[in-house]
C-alpha cells in the first residue's frame, strides 16, 4: 500500500478530532490589531513557528512519535505529563485534552491499532493530542519525520483558516502566504530535529496573553 495515504489521512482536515475549532490566540491578536493584514499575519505564524513550535512544542512531539515507534513506553509516558504541564493557559489544556480525546476514541475503533498500543492508551487519564498523535502515527506505520511534518502542516494550515474566517483574507491570498511560509515550515522541522532535549523550551509570551484573553472575548468564532 502507499505510505501516502495514511499520512495524508493524519494530516486531513477530515480527521474527526475538532482541530479547526481552535485558533490558538490568533483570533485574539486579530480582534486587537495585532493581526491586521497578510503581513501582520505572516509575522505572527513566523514567529510563532521558529519561537515556539521549533523550539518546544515540535522537538517535544517527535519525541512522543519516536518512543511510541520504538515501544519505549515508559518514556512516552514521561513525555505526555511533560506535555501536560507545559499548556500554560486553560484555553491550550482544554484544546489539548478535547483533541487527544477525540483522537483516542477514533484509533480505540480501528484496527490498526496493536494490542500494547491500545492497552496504553486505555490507561492513561485524559490523553493530550501529543501522546494520541504519536500513537496514530505508530498504528498507521508513520515515519516520526513524516508525522511531524503532518502536525506542523496541519498546524499552518489551521492558522491560515483562521485569518480567512476572521481577516479580509481570500483563498489566493492564503495561498501566496502559504508559498512563503513553507520554507519557515521545513525551517521548524528541521531545528526541532536538532535540538538536544535539554535546550528544548519557549517562552512564547505573547501568545499566553492572547490565548488567556481569548478564554473572555465577548464575541468568538473559536473554542476557548
Amino acid at each position: 500500500m502507499n505510505k501516502a495515504w495514511n499520512l495524508l489521512r493524519l494530516a486531513s482536515p477530515q480527521l474527526p478530532i475538532g482541530g479547526y475549532s481552535y485558533s490558538q490566540g490568533l483570533e485574539m491578536a486579530v480582534e486587537q490589531g495585532r493581526v491586521k493584514d497578510a503581513d501582520g499575519a505572516r509575522r505572527w505564524i513566523a514567529d510563532q513557528l521558529l519561537h515556539n513550535l521549533a523550539r518546544f512544542e515540535a522537538p517535544l512531539l517527535l519525541a512522543h512519535c519516536s518512543a511510541a515507534a520504538q515501544d519505549d513506553w515508559a518514556e512516552l509516558l514521561a513525555l505526555a505529563e511533560r506535555h501536560r504541564a507545559s499548556r500554560e493557559t486553560r484555553e491550550l489544556q482544554l484544546e489539548s485534552r478535547q483533541m487527544g480525546y477525540s483522537l483516542q476514541q477514533l484509533l480505540q475503533g480501528l484496527p490498526e491499532l496493536d494490542e500494547t498500543a491500545r492497552e496504553l492508551l486505555q490507561q492513561v487519564d485524559e490523553p493530550g493530542l501529543a501522546l494520541a498523535w504519536a500513537l496514530a502515527a505508530r498504528a498507521w506505520q508513520i515515519d516520526p519525520q513524516d508525522a511531524l511534518a503532518a502536525w506542523l502542516w496541519g498546524w499552518l494550515e489551521n492558522q491560515l483558516a483562521v485569518l480567512m474566517k476572521t481577516l479580509p483574507l481570500g483563498q489566493q491570498a492564503a495561498q501566496r502566504l502559504t508559498s512563503e511560509l513553507l520554507p519557515l515550515l521545513d525551517q521548524a522541522q528541521r531545528q526541532a530535529s536538532e535540538l538536544e532535549p535539554a535546550h528544548w523550551g519557549s517562552a512564547a509570551f505573547g501568545l499566553a496573553l492572547a490565548s488567556m484573553a481569548h478564554e473572555r472575548q465577548y464575541s468568538r468564532l473559536f473554542r476557548s
